[in-house]
């Protein structure tokens, strides 16, 4: 599969929803992720990022203006141990609690769905990051409907080991703008990945659609010890 230009696909795209970059550091020393929401409703855009312990939460910008809360209040990010779960929605729960109890990532998600916003059926998508004893690999899963019709779950799981410095995968739920969205397809985008964790949370936000931007979280993870360093920008507290 060919490397592609995270900074094209991005810019290339007005409305790529919600996407998930998960991949290794160019020198080799980090593990990457990457986070981001967009938005086209008013209750969409009216959302931030705020960490929340190891991990991080969505919060309504403005209460009064939070009219609906499901689907778009969750937990994006959550640690387990040396695991580092990121979704697009709330079944970073159901991951973190099947994980707890001993399942793997896959059987962890047997119990959800696409999420039920008919008709665009949007994907849930998903990874987990594994970093123990410096060594790390990671895995992406979507769950989407067969092609708008919800009486179909179609399921796929993508496993990375030893993943390759200077690339990741990314995957995001919809190909494009439209009515209804129509969900992503084919396995995760394969990407380079470049620069520091503030140069790269500078090309992926200055990447995004200006209009539909929301929030973003990007985190840099030491393979040999662990430790992070976090990003967070959201469209609503920049000047």
């Amino acid at each position: 599969m060919e490397k592609l230009s995270l900074k094209r696909e991005l810019s290339g795209n007005s409305y790529p929803g919600r996407g998930i970059v998960i991949g290794r550091s160019e020198d080799g020393t980090k593990a990457v992720i990457a986070y981001f929401i967009m938005g086209r409703s008013e209750n969409s855009r009216n959302r931030i990022f705020v960490e929340d312990g190891q991990g991080i939460r969505t919060q309504a910008y403005d209460p009064a203006k939070l009219s609906d809360p499901s689907l778009i209040i969750y937990a994006p990010v959550r640690v387990l141990g040396n695991k580092t779960i990121v979704t697009n929605g709330d079944q970073t729960d159901t991951i973190y609690e099947g994980m707890d109890r001993q399942l793997t990532f896959e059987q962890s998600l047997r119990s959800r769905t696409f999420e039920p916003d008919a008709p665009n059926y949007t994907p849930r998508i998903s990874g987990i990051l594994h970093i123990e004893d410096g060594r790390y690999n990671y895995a992406m899963s979507i769950l989407k409907s067969n092609n708008g019709c919800p009486d179909s779950c179609q399921r796929f799981t993508f496993a990375y080991e030893n993943p390759a410095a200077g690339e990741g995968r990314f995957i995001h739920t919809y190909m494009g703008d439209g009515d209804p969205l129509q969900s992503f397809e084919g396995e995760p985008k394969r990407v380079g990945i470049f620069g520091s964790i503030d140069e790269f949370t500078a090309l992926v936000w200055g990447s995004l659609n200006k209009e539909n931007q929301v929030s973003l979280f990007v985190r840099y993870i030491d393979i040999a010890d662990g430790s992070y360093e976090t990003r967070i920008v959201n469209k609503h507290e920049q000047k």
